[in-house]
């Protein structure tokens, strides 16, 4: 097990991660802001789903998740129809633009990290990779393990850089 000198320089790296995220964010087109764009990026991954299928994917609340959807659905890149098992819910689909406007900004952030990691290897670049992805991972990919809420009765802790 690590030490905890070394848990504390990975919480000071999470939080200089910060900067790359918002670096991305930056080159996402103004009418395509970050939540959306991750919103897509999901139903381009996994696929037509239901909208609470889809803030569980993504981690957020419900109501986060519909701002995302009707500002999507305004431009015509994604569509919600009746589900067929369930009438009162949505099934969310990529429309054929919404495909074109996801090809888009994987192409905008995948120039953006050729540029900025240029002087990586190949083997680096894929070990980060894994490193995220197992990262990920413990914490619990909600793509493969359904999210519980905490218990009322735990307690949660805020450190100053996760807040």
């Amino acid at each position: 097990m690590a030490e905890s000198a070394q848990y504390e320089e990975l919480v000071r790296q999470f939080s200089a991660f910060g900067a790359v995220k918002r670096e991305m964010n930056r080159l996402m087109p103004s009418d395509c802001p970050s939540g959306s764009a991750a919103v897509l990026t999901v139903l381009g991954r996994d696929g037509d789903m239901r909208m609470s299928r889809l803030a569980e994917l993504l981690s957020v609340d419900m109501s986060v998740t519909s701002r995302h959807v009707a500002h999507l659905a305004e431009r015509g890149w994604i569509e919600r129809s009746p589900d067929p098992a369930d009438k009162r819910s949505r099934i969310l689909r990529l429309t054929p633009a919404g495909r074109t406007r996801l090809d888009e900004l994987f192409r905008l952030t995948t120039q953006l990290l050729a540029e900025r990691l240029c002087d990586w290897s190949d083997e680096e670049v894929g070990r980060l990779t894994q490193l995220m992805a197992r990262l990920r991972s413990s914490f619990g990919d909600p793509r493969t393990v359904p999210r519980q809420a905490p218990s009322a009765l735990e307690p949660t802790t805020r450190t100053p850089a996760s807040t």
